[in-house]
């Protein structure tokens, strides 16, 4: 599977929010929705929607408006564009999460940690299947919750691990490389170690939190995930969020696809 374009979406599919401003407080934004073409799908799968990074809030329409998770409200503005005819039928489409899907209530602290099983289950409740990698600001409850929450029928959380579904064969590690003392966050060679993992596995799509760099470019990233994930197959799509990239579509050297969904959502149809 290659991804032959990413384009702009009709201005009425991105969704308002509010996040974080840098000084305290909240500003209003939106969340683009944007359109990629594929050269195929696997199995009766007609799009894939992917998104990461999803750290604000807005009115949830079947709530009369009250304020929650961004991407619980996302889940329910694809399921109306979807009774309107403008997206497939969600039973045919599987979620792709690269992570940080939490934000204070108010959407008015910076890097905020908490639980996102909400985010999940209004993805899995209208979509064909979820599938997707916990970032550093990303909860699950207890251990025994997070336990029970991922046996859950068309919850796939990958770690180290990977998992194949309608013929797709996706691989993911969860968190960032850094002070293990910290939530989300693992020292270099434990990374590593499960990134190798999910690499054996041999799967086509690769889903990251933290991703590769691109050098000669401005798409920040970790060069030593660069380095790694190169000597594997050549025709392997990455989807990363972390660090915000304007592009969100880049090729690495090694013939790597990358695709960034840093706060945006990208549902890939094919041609």
């Amino acid at each position: 599977m290659r991804i032959l374009s990413v384009e702009h979406s009709p201005p009425s599919w991105n969704l308002p929010y509010r996040n974080a401003a840098p000084r305290g407080g909240s500003i209003g934004t939106a969340l683009p929705i944007l359109r990629g073409t594929v050269s195929a799908l696997p199995g009766e799968l007609l799009g894939l929607l992917v998104t990461s990074d999803l750290q604000g809030v807005a009115p949830l329409p079947s709530q009369d408006g009250a304020l929650a998770l961004l991407g619980e409200v996302l889940a329910e503005h694809l399921a109306e564009l979807a009774e309107r005819g403008e997206l497939p039928p969600l039973g045919r489409i599987g979620v792709l999460l690269a992570g940080d899907l939490y934000s204070a209530p108010g959407g008015d602290q910076r890097g905020a940690t908490g639980d996102v099983r909400r985010v999940w289950q209004a993805f899995s409740e209208r979509f064909r299947w979820v599938a997707g990698v916990a970032g550093n600001h990303d909860l699950f409850g207890t251990a025994r919750e997070r336990e029970r929450f991922t046996t859950l029928p068309g919850v796939h959380l990958l770690d180290g691990t990977a998992a194949e579904l309608d013929g797709l064969r996706i691989g993911g590690v969860s968190g960032i490389i850094g002070n293990p003392k910290k939530p989300g966050r693992r020292d270099e060679p434990t990374f590593f170690e499960l990134l190798e993992r999910a690499l054996f596995c041999r799967p086509e799509l690769l889903l990251l939190h933290e991703g590769p760099d691109v050098p000669r470019t401005r798409r920040p990233g970790t060069a030593s995930i660069r380095e790694l994930i190169e000597v594997a197959r050549r025709d392997l799509l990455v989807i990363c969020g972390h660090s915000h990239w304007h592009e969100p579509l880049a090729q690495l050297d090694s013939g790597c696809q990358v695709l960034n969904v840093d706060a945006r959502a990208v549902l890939l149809l094919p041609r």
